[in-house]
Formats: structure tokens, C-alpha cells, sequence
């Protein structure tokens, strides 16, 4: 099936990729403001078209358009943020793609944002911006928060809200259950030589390490437990922002990454090498805690290996590439979620 679609807030890709992994032979119309995410993106999708800022993207600019996706900002609506809402600048931003909804009038379109959007201003937001969808009218609306972790080892809650034209005789979109396939196999950790600064945060974060054995070895993180602190083995994650928190929890994922964010506070326990263990504690343990790869958040996210390591322009560095995978769309949450929609629209 062929598609012609509007890709705004486009960051990498995640939505395009998506679509193709479903099925659908897609051109794409794009829209991004970041200058490594855009040159990602024409590097990836060689025939796409960039259409510049959302604000100035106009209907009358474009073909027919199928299908409008939009992941708009969501720091405004995060649990993590300040918590302005709608009212915020960059949350303000999700009218310019309801404005496009209403231009275009797609066959569907899909949003995607943070948990804290259903929160925000004890749900008011959620609600106006549902009344702006439903005021466009014609449009079947259906939404379900949707866990990264049925489908690769990453906790990333996301809200996917769906709309298209049609009525409910053909069935639905949602809702979408755990379908993974051992997704633990599809994320292989790559080796990576220490550097000073990954060391530097195994000695900031590991005050206590632990060592049970030759294998069984632990490290206790601190956290706010009722114990003071989380269990983190062999193949655990560990989320290493604010190390020296007092009130944070829920650092440690067991065998599975915390929700990635733009400058990948994330860890994970390896083997332990040239240790000095005394009374069963080890007091220096070198390479302990290693930063994730560009590579394994690409994988966590569901693109192909060194998807965001060039551009047109050339090679692009870690920094970026970290960024534009915290902001990215999970390719295989979209790929579920474009597969129920062509079984009602096709």
C-alpha cells in the first residue's frame, strides 16, 4: 500500500520506519527543526521531502496527504518537568498539527506523548486537546498508554491516540497487549572500552558493591526505599542522573533500560575487573558501570544499528546521537499500532 505522509516533529524517523516495517510504501513529508535530526532523516529516507518548520507548513503546499504523525514536545507535559501544560511554548506547538489535521483531513493520524499529558492540569489538557480533535469532526478517536516493554527491553509509557475516519463497524485500533518475542534477544550488548568519565560515574553511583561468590556480584544503589537503596546485578540497568538524591527511586531496571532521555543517563553492570575486595565488599571496582552505546539505544528504540551515526553532512557525534534517540518514537509500538489501523481503513 502506498502512503503519503506528513511527518512532523519528525526527529529521526521512528514514525516512517514504522510504517514501512507494516507494510506501506511511504512518502514522506517532513518536518523538524533539529538540524542533526533532519540530516538523519534525508539520509535515511533518501526520497523524502523536507517541508521545514510545523508553523509554516501549509495544505496547499502539499499532495493528498494519508496520514499526519506528530510526537510533539512533550517537556511541558512530563511528570520529570516543570509542568506548564498547554500552556506552555512548546506544548503550544500540538495547534500548528491540529491546524494541518484540518487542512489535510488525513485518513488517520496518530499522536504520541508522555504519561504526564493525561495528568496535566489534573487532566484538563488532555481534555481540551481531545475537544480540538473532536471539533475538527469526522474523525474516530481511540487512545491507550503503550509500554515499550512488550516489545523491546526499555520502560517507555507512552500515550498513543489514534484518529481516523470511519465508524466502529470495522473494529478497532485498541487496544494493544504484550506481543514481544524474547525482545532481550533483539538488544545485544556491544563492547565498549572504558573512558575516564564512565569510570568516574561507576565511583559516583557505587558506594556500595557487594560480592557474593565469583559471579554473584551487586552493587546497592541508593535510593528511596525503606531499605535506602535498590539491588542492581549483572545485566540490571541503572539510571545515574542526580546520583547523590535523596528522595529519587526506581534507579534499577531489572534486565530491562529505564525510559531513555536525551543524554542517556543510563547504565549497565558488567563484569567485574581488577577488583580489591575486602570483607566481602569491593572497594574499587574498575569498568563495574558502563554508560549504554548510541548502538544499544538505537536497538532499545527499534532502528537498525547505527541508524543516527551519519548524516548527509557526515558523521555525527555521540552527543546527538544520544539526544536524538531519548526524543525518538519507539518503531515498534508504531508498527502495532499502524497494523490495527490498516485492518479498519484498508
Amino acid at each position: 500500500m502506498k502512503l503519503n505522509h506528513l511527518d512532523l516533529f519528525s526527529g529521526i524517523g521512528g514514525f516512517h520506519l514504522g510504517f514501512e516495517k507494516a507494510g506501506f510504501e511511504v512518502s514522506s513529508y517532513f518536518s523538524e527543526i533539529d538540524k542533526y535530526a533532519i540530516d538523519v532523516y534525508k539520509n535515511n529516507f533518501k526520497n523524502s521531502k523536507y517541508v521545514g518548520s510545523v508553523s509554516d507548513v501549509r495544505a496547499t503546499d502539499l499532495p493528498k496527504i494519508d496520514a499526519i504523525t506528530f510526537g510533539s514536545p512533550c517537556q511541558d507535559f512530563s511528570l520529570a518537568g516543570r509542568r506548564k501544560g498547554l500552556g506552555g511554548v512548546r506544548s503550544s506547538l500540538i495547534a500548528e498539527a491540529i491546524r494541518l489535521i484540518n487542512e489535510c483531513k488525513p485518513r488517520f493520524f496518530i499522536w504520541e506523548n508522555v504519561k504526564g499529558t493525561f495528568s496535566s492540569n489534573n487532566g484538563a489538557d488532555f481534555w481540551a486537546i481531545i475537544q480540538a480533535f473532536t471539533n475538527i469532526g469526522g474523525y474516530r478517536l481511540e487512545w491507550q498508554l503503550l509500554n515499550t516493554k512488550w516489545f523491546l527491553p526499555q520502560n517507555r509509557e507512552r500515550i498513543y491516540l489514534v484518529g481516523y475516519l470511519g465508524d466502529r463497524s470495522k473494529g478497532q485500533v485498541f487496544p494493544i497487549k504484550e506481543a514481544y518475542d524474547n525482545p532481550f534477544k533483539k538488544v545485544r550488548n556491544k563492547t565498549r572500552k572504558s573512558t575516564s568519565e564512565q569510570n568516574t560515574h561507576s565511583r559516583t553511583i557505587s558506594s556500595r558493591i557487594h560480592k557474593m561468590g565469583n559471579d554473584d556480584t551487586y552493587i546497592q544503589v541508593n535510593s528511596a526505599t525503606k531499605k535506602g537503596y535498590e539491588v542492581a546485578k549483572k545485566g540490571d540497568s541503572i539510571n545515574y542522573s542526580n546520583p547523590k538524591s535523596e528522595t529519587r527511586r526506581g534507579r534499577v531496571g531489572k534486565g530491562v533500560a529505564q525510559t531513555l532521555d536525551t543524554a542517556c543517563n543510563q547504565a549497565v553492570i558488567k563484569n567485574v575487573t581488577n577488583n580489591k575486595v575486602t570483607n566481602n565488599c569491593i572497594t574499587e571496582a574498575i569498568g563495574l558501570i558502563r554508560r549504554l552505546t548510541p548502538i544499544e539505544c538505537e536497538r532499545l528504540q527499534g532502528f537498525p544499528d547505527n541508524w543516527t551515526k551519519y548524516g548527509t553532512q557526515g558523521e555525527i557525534s555521540d552527543t546527538q546521537r544520544y539526544k536524538m534517540c531519548g526524543n525518538a518514537v519507539t518503531v515498534d509500538v508504531v508498527e502495532a499500532v499502524v497494523k490495527n489501523i490498516i485492518n479498519i481503513i484498508k
